[in-house]
């Protein structure tokens, strides 16, 4: 999970500035629903999985009916939680847990915790790599990653990146694509030699968190302080670089539209459309809520979850806000 760099006092005057160009150009993009969770704790990813939508919250993932926001499950002790990813296939899922190094296995169709599986330091993001069939932990303390083998559930290897791994992407062809945070780079691995192959700086862009992947155009969206870099996944070279909002955390892209959307902790979501190969444009800053950082997409409906809650007000730049108790939610965004 990034470092928290939203300057609350001026959250205010961020946002009348994105209502302005909202006005101007509207996505057709808005908040319409809002799914209450109880219970104290904070927050980082969320992902869907069919019809549920697993949220990280304290130590525990609240599981939700995605349509309607009521609980069908809960996945407790999972201590500094950030990450979910599934093997549908194998009726399996995976927490990363910060706190205790370990990433959580449990039955999809039961919620059922099977077993614990030691990691790399601080696991952080965690994701399916399809082409090897591999579960990946970007584990920010000890910089590497460590790769599961589902059929053992055993870590069978260790990757240095030289950095705070933040977030990865497969291309699904064996690379895998990793945001180095404290090094301002993507880090290229290839996971058949076990080794970082590239590393490609993000100048002038600093801080990189979310990162999504155009598999078509072979485009990589890396979501930084105030900028979202596109870079060619072949060459690492930066194709453009556009003004985002404060405080991302994660970038989404929707596949079917072409288009990529970053969740800024100041408030809004830009939504950026990818127009060809080297062509963007920004569409709009939709309005959300200050804290809602994180991002998913449920790519089959193309509607968005974001959670956040509602937070104190603060007049300290680059400090958290207290959250006020009892109000942590997800924000359901669609264009309807």
């Amino acid at each position: 999970m990034m470092k928290y760099r939203v300057n609350y006092f001026s959250a205010i005057i961020i946002c009348m500035h994105c209502f302005s160009m909202v006005h101007a150009q509207k996505s057709g993009y808005h908040i319409t629903k809002t799914f209450h969770i109880a219970g104290a704790g904070g927050w980082d990813y969320l992902a869907v999985n069919g019809r549920e939508l697993y949220v990280s919250h304290g130590n525990q993932v609240n599981i939700l009916d995605k349509r309607t926001g009521d609980s069908t499950g809960i996945i407790r002790n999972t201590t500094g939680v950030h990450g979910i990813a599934f093997i549908p296939e194998m009726n399996r899922g995976y927490i990363s847990n910060g706190k205790i190094n370990t990433v959580t296995v449990f039955e999809l169709s039961t919620h059922k915790i099977i077993t614990q599986i030691a990691t790399g330091q601080n696991p952080d993001a965690i994701l399916y790599e399809p082409f090897f069939k591999k579960i990946i932990t970007c584990n920010g303390r000890s910089n590497d990653l460590s790769i599961i083998d589902p059929a053992t559930e055993t870590v069978t290897t260790t990757i240095p990146v030289g950095g705070k791994p933040e977030t990865a992407v497969s291309n699904e062809l064996g690379k895998l694509f990793v945001n180095i945070e404290d090094k301002n780079e993507i880090v290229e691995v290839d996971l058949n030699k076990k080794t970082v192959t590239h590393h490609w700086p993000l100048t002038p862009a600093e801080g990189p968190t979310g990162l999504a992947f155009d598999k078509e155009s072979k485009r990589l969206f890396s979501g930084c302080d105030h900028l979202l870099t596109v870079i060619d996944a072949n060459s690492g070279k930066l194709i453009d670089k556009l003004a985002i909002g404060e405080g991302c955390d994660g970038v989404a892209f929707d596949q079917k539209t072409k288009t990529i959307f970053t969740s800024n902790g100041s408030g809004t979501i830009t939504v950026i459309s990818e127009q060809a190969a080297d062509k963007y444009s920004i569409v709009d800053n939709v309005i959300t809520k200050r804290g809602a950082r994180t991002i998913a997409l449920d790519e089959s409906a193309h509607v968005l979850y974001l959670p956040t809650a509602d937070l104190e007000q603060t007049t300290v730049a680059n400090k958290r806000p207290a959250m006020v108790p009892g109000t942590f939610q997800v924000l359901v965004v669609e264009n309807n």
